[in-house]
């Protein structure tokens, strides 16, 4: 067993080498039909994120539901993260101004009223925790290993419950995820996004057998039952979305 504080002073030290905290934008795209993903991919491996790179601005994660998600509509998912929110806030502008990118996307611009390559996109804007300011590529990308990454979402019925939970994290959590193996990419609070108040983070993880054996260990830690029976922690979450997906093969992620 790891003890918490050993395994925080570790982890904080990487934090602040690390530099500022980090921006994601989190995007679902809602494809028209499971036929667009196609052109999604196209546009996203050709078009976006050669531009991003441009702008100084990733890692981008592109992700698609792995397939024994029960809900099989069809989207496709993006996490971008940016330096400060200028960069944010500057992309839109420096992509139409991009002539690469334009011609890049012009097929993806294509796309008709009566024929879309997706629906609506849904959108939200995390700023990193403390204790994990900024996206870390998976080491099994690096490794060229098959990966499958969690994304978590935890809603609170108010904004100081949703402080509360990223203090959990900020001062305890996140030591003991690292001692069970638990390997996060990015975690954040919500900024502005439908499910306000709420934090965000995705893990990865070899297999699901891998994942089944982390969070086994986990919820068993010593140290996990004793920070969960802190008093001023108990009830912070009133839901929590659960999203297993896969890696696009031209992810950054």
């Amino acid at each position: 067993m790891i003890p918490i504080l050993l395994s925080f002073a570790s982890i904080g030290a990487l934090a602040a080498a690390d530099g500022e905290r980090q921006f994601t934008e989190w995007r679902t795209y809602h494809l028209a039909a499971a036929d667009d993903m196609a052109a999604l991919d196209s546009y996203m491996e050709n078009a976006l994120l050669p531009a991003l790179k441009r702008q100084g601005i990733g890692p981008v994660g592109v992700f698609s539901k792995a397939a024994d998600n029960e809900d099989q509509s069809p989207k496709l998912y993006v996490a971008i993260s940016f330096d400060s929110l200028d960069k944010f806030a500057a992309m839109q502008e420096t992509l139409d101004a991009d002539r690469a990118y334009q011609t890049a996307a012009s097929g993806y611009f294509a796309a008709t009223r009566d024929d879309p390559r997706f629906v609506r996109i849904d959108s939200e804007l995390l700023h990193s925790f403390k204790v994990w300011p900024r996206v870390v590529v998976p080491t099994q990308k690096t490794a060229g290993k098959d990966r499958l990454f969690e994304l978590r979402s935890y809603e609170s019925h108010s904004e100081k419950n949703g402080t509360l939970k990223v203090e959990m994290f900020n001062n305890g959590e996140l030591p003991i995820f690292m001692a069970t193996g638990l390997q996060p990419v990015f975690m954040g609070r919500v900024m502005t996004g439908a499910h306000a108040p709420n934090l965000t983070y995705m893990l990865v993880f070899d297999d699901t057998a891998a994942a089944t054996a982390n969070w086994l260990a986990f919820r068993g830690h010593a140290d996990w039952k004793t920070l969960s029976g802190v008093e001023k922690y108990k009830g912070t979450v009133s839901k929590i979305h659960q999203t297993w997906l896969r890696p696009r093969p031209y992810s950054g992620l």
